[in-house]
């Protein structure tokens, strides 16, 4: 069989797979379908700086990209000095927007942030906005989730995707946000087929031996600082390497 076909079954498969988990969600509740229909925030700086990255991405020659939300926004601020070391000669583009959720994520990814592109890597992490801004469950937000992927994977076959866990939420473990983005994070780990779609939690990268999270990591309990965005980069560089096949 050749390596175009079994590609094509693939990704049929997890077309499949994931209109089966949309036709659940259209049964649960219309809250849940908020996570899977693209939506735009409506913000006059998310409308620029998605125009700057259609700008960016028209120009091409992206290898590794990152969506998300601001956490992955971050980069560009407390993150800076870590992007560069890491990811400035890798041609990687930055598609974190603050206060995104998975609806507005596919929203973008529908609307111009990956055409015309063949990046080799593509690194996800989104939901810890449905989880607080919007409360939803955990399956609602996994749905969510899946939908982007699918969405990477139909308009972006031959990129690899890592799924990242949500990261830590709130200073101790028993932190209600904590626990909803463990559970989300526990629903996750079955879309990865380690062959196009991989999984990787660095969780316990950010937190101590009892799993409170420090303020010298994560000053808010959410958003990494420059030690945090240097602990997100160490822990993933030697699977980025790997799957950008340097």
């Amino acid at each position: 069989m050749s390596r175009r076909l079994v590609s094509l079954l693939s990704c049929l498969t997890f077309w499949l797979v994931t209109a089966l988990s949309f036709l659940g969600a259209a049964l649960v509740s219309a809250e849940q379908m908020n996570a899977v229909i693209p939506a735009p925030q409506t913000e006059a700086w998310w409308s620029d700086r998605h125009e700057r990255a259609l700008s960016r991405v028209r120009r091409g020659h992206v290898d590794l990209l990152f969506i998300g939300d601001s956490i992955t926004q971050g980069w560009e601020e407390e993150g800076r000095r870590v992007w560069d070391t890491f990811y400035g000669r890798r041609r990687a583009v930055n598609l974190g927007f603050n206060s995104d959720q998975t609806d507005n994520v596919l929203w973008r990814l529908q609307h111009g942030e990956i055409d015309g592109i063949t990046p080799k890597l593509a690194i996800v992490m989104i939901g810890t906005n449905n989880t607080t801004m919007r409360e939803d469950p955990p399956d609602h937000t996994a749905a969510g989730i899946q939908a982007v992927l699918t969405t990477l994977r139909t308009r972006l076959p031959q990129t690899k995707i890592l799924l990242l866990a949500l990261f830590p939420r709130g200073v101790s473990a028993d932190d209600p946000n904590r626990r909803v983005n463990q559970a989300v994070n526990e629903r996750l780990r079955p879309f990865a087929d380690q062959r196009h779609v991989f999984f990787l939690d660095l969780g316990p990268r950010f937190l101590d031996k009892v799993g409170r999270l420090s303020e010298d990591v994560m000053p808010d309990a959410l958003h990494p600082n420059e030690r945090g965005y240097r602990l997100w980069a160490e822990g993933m560089e030697d699977l980025v390497k790997t799957l950008l096949g340097e």
